[in-house]
């Protein structure tokens, strides 16, 4: 059975929101990164990974724009088994592939206008 394991919020202050996060509910910062054309920052409660996304001043690609304009639930991660065989399913679907050709985590809009992506098992590491 494939499961949710990450959230994305994507944010103004990226400081501020992971102080926030990390003294009112104690997340655990597990790392950040630059990726593509924002900065990604990944807390855990031990569960589930949530990434606070800050991207750059004028970006414009398809999954900067892909939730809207300024903070907001960005999109959301399914893990399964097999990203090859999910991704035909999903475009089966007549689902819009948003995240570029070959690129993993394959983030889609789903049925209902949101936005998700399927990762492979074992991307998001719960910690020790």
């Amino acid at each position: 059975m494939s499961r949710i394991v990450h959230l994305a919020l994507k944010v103004d202050d990226l400081e501020r929101t992971t102080e926030f996060y990390r003294k009112v509910f104690g997340f655990v910062e597990a790392s950040t990164e630059k990726v593509r054309d924002h900065t990604s920052r990944h807390l855990t409660d031990g569960a589930i990974d949530l990434a606070l996304i800050k991207y750059d001043e004028g970006a414009q690609s398809a999954e900067s724009k892909a939730a809207g304009e300024g903070p907001c639930i960005h999109h959301f991660a399914v893990e399964v088994d097999d990203v090859g065989a999910a991704t035909r399913q999903i475009q089966s679907f007549g689902c819009e592939i948003i995240s570029d050709p070959g690129v993993i985590p394959v983030k889609f809009r789903a049925p209902g206008g949101t936005v998700c992506e399927i990762v492979p098992k074992g991307r998001y590491k719960r910690p020790v």
